[in-house]
């Protein structure tokens, strides 16, 4: 069996508190464990006795309070685990973790005022990708998110559509003349964009393949003055062009 489905890839964190805690959040609770952070792992008090059944839950839970431990610790470089003083349960780790590094909604508020700025200056580079573009953009618009921000698909298409290099003129046009920017999903408009502009390639070759062609037989004529009785090809390479 290959080695990367036998062993979990944890994710590590790296100061940002909110993109971390999505990651282990959905991989705790693909392996149901979850719970350990929602509940909590409440030990038993000494002396109390317990039945074989109420037994037997107690070990499962210490059981998986531990391995979300293992988790969690996995996650952390030395510095950070050593800031963490109560180590005694997976909810206390996750809570101190949450406390140190989650911020409070002041601090929020003013990263996504600096994420808005960002999202609003962005741009489409000279050369760029539509992929590269889309990436960027997403990656601030998940920020934005993250931190509790409402921004729609459609703002998202939108902004796009707008900063586009000219090149994507003819095509943000079309777009928005046969589509519904407001119900149209950000994926839906990147793979548009990317079969548009495939398109317009292919058709700008074409033109450039017919005008290679044409120029190759201008020159020829100039050398070749037994033809000059029969329409040139500088004739028909202008009849043509005026219909391009």
């Amino acid at each position: 069996m290959n080695e990367d489905k036998t062993h979990t890839k944890i994710p590590f964190f790296d100061g940002h508190y909110d993109h971390w805690s999505e990651l282990m959040e959905n991989l705790l609770r693909a392996n149901g464990l979850f719970g350990m952070i929602e509940r909590g792992f409440v030990p038993h008090l000494e002396g109390t006795l317990l039945s074989d059944n109420q037994q037997a839950l107690l070990d499962d839970a210490r059981l998986k309070d531990h391995q979300v431990k293992n988790y969690l610790f996995q996650a952390l470089d030395r510095s950070t685990f050593e800031q963490i003083l109560d180590r005694s349960s997976a909810k206390v780790v996750w809570e101190s973790l949450k406390k140190q590094y989650g911020g409070n909604e002041k601090v929020k508020k003013s990263l996504r005022n600096a994420l808005r700025r960002d999202f609003e200056v962005l741009e489409m580079k000279r050369g760029e990708t539509i992929e590269s573009y889309f990436g960027r953009v997403m990656m601030v618009a998940n920020k934005l998110r993250s931190n509790g921000e409402a921004i729609t698909n459609s703002k998202i298409n939108e902004k796009i559509l707008r900063t586009l290099t000219d090149q994507f003129t003819y095509v943000v046009v079309s777009i928005e003349e046969a589509r519904d920017i407001e119900v149209m999903t950000v994926d839906d408009l990147r793979s548009t964009l990317m079969m548009m502009n495939k398109n317009s390639i292919g058709m700008e070759k074409k033109k450039m393949t017919r005008f290679q062609r044409l120029k190759k037989g201008i020159m020829t004529e100039e050398k070749d003055v037994a033809h000059i009785d029969r329409p040139s090809t500088r004739q028909q390479w202008s009849a043509i062009n005026a219909t391009i």
